[in-house]
């Protein structure tokens, strides 16, 4: 799979950096990824969508190749950037329908994008999307009013993360069947290990998204996330695992129950089962989408 290698300044003195494949004329699919992620992480998962779709992989800030960009501008606010970016590069890619696919994080900014953008985009699938219920989101947001989002339990974790290691042999062996990337297919994991680290100045690679950007994200929440939950009309597939957080599941169950243009599909594995299962990930994405 060929991909070239796109930036975008931002008005908030950063610069958005991603990938996208050659235009063919074929309908184009925007990607967003999970936490601590980048978009070519899931390359097991997109290289077989590419034979019906182009894609544009857009690094959200402070991930794989974009800026870090200072202070974490917000979950609203790097939707907003994303779509800027697209928008910027879309007339290359002429008049072709647009897709959306988001995972995690990424899932909870393209549910965003489509309430502020509702005629981008044909149809969707948000991948195990982390969307808060109100309550959640609300303490989210109350707790860092007072100080206190550090001490989140996903947030105190992320920052204890190891970062760096000897080399990416080294880090593949170290990260192979735990924590978040266990069950993982080999493949996967290494497109982690080879996009989603870098060279360090030791000669060592550590992780190209800091363990504090990471934790900045999980210790904070969308604004008005459920407002515009009720906004979306883009035909939307919400694909969560059997062994996600039980708030996906409950959330996902409301959200569909409030909003017509939203299905649910249960699948096997846990919050990265794109991961595990990228091929049977795929072709559920691609049958979804091909019916615009």
């Amino acid at each position: 799979m060929r991909l070239i290698a796109w930036s975008h300044p931002t008005p908030d003195g950063f610069t958005l950096r991603g990938w996208h494949t050659p235009p063919s004329g074929k309908p184009l699919l925007h990607f967003l990824h999970g936490n601590g992620f980048c978009g070519r992480t899931y390359e097991a998962m997109l290289e077989p969508l590419a034979q019906d779709f182009d894609l544009w992989l857009c690094d959200i800030q402070g991930h794989g190749d974009s800026d870090h960009g200072g202070n974490f501008v917000g979950w609203n606010r790097n939707a907003e950037l994303a779509m800027e970016a697209f928008s910027t590069h879309l007339p290359q890619f002429g008049k072709v329908p647009c897709m959306a696919v988001g995972h995690s994080f990424g899932g909870v900014l393209t549910c965003l994008a489509m309430a502020d953008q509702p005629r981008r985009f044909q149809r969707a699938v948000v991948l195990d999307p982390v969307l808060m219920p109100a309550t959640m989101a609300l303490a989210v947001t109350l707790a860092e009013t007072v100080g206190l989002s550090h001490q989140a339990p996903l947030a105190r974790s992320a920052r204890r993360r190891r970062h760096h290691w000897p080399d990416r042999e080294a880090a593949f062996q170290a990260l192979h069947g735990r924590g978040t990337y266990k069950g993982w297919t080999d493949e996967a994991l290494w497109h982690f290990v080879n996009h989603a680290l870098r060279p360090s100045d030791d000669g060592g690679v550590e992780l190209k998204c800091r363990p504090s950007r990471e934790a900045e994200i999980f210790a904070s929440a969308p604004t008005g996330l459920w407002s515009a939950l009720r906004r979306v009309r883009t035909p939307t597939l919400l694909m969560h695992a059997q062994h996600t957080f039980p708030f996906v599941v409950s959330s996902a169950r409301q959200w569909a129950d409030t909003n017509t243009q939203v299905q649910v599909e249960v699948v096997p594995g846990g919050h990265c089962f794109m991961q595990e299962r990228p091929s049977d990930t795929a072709q559920r994405v691609r049958e979804f989408l091909v019916l615009a």
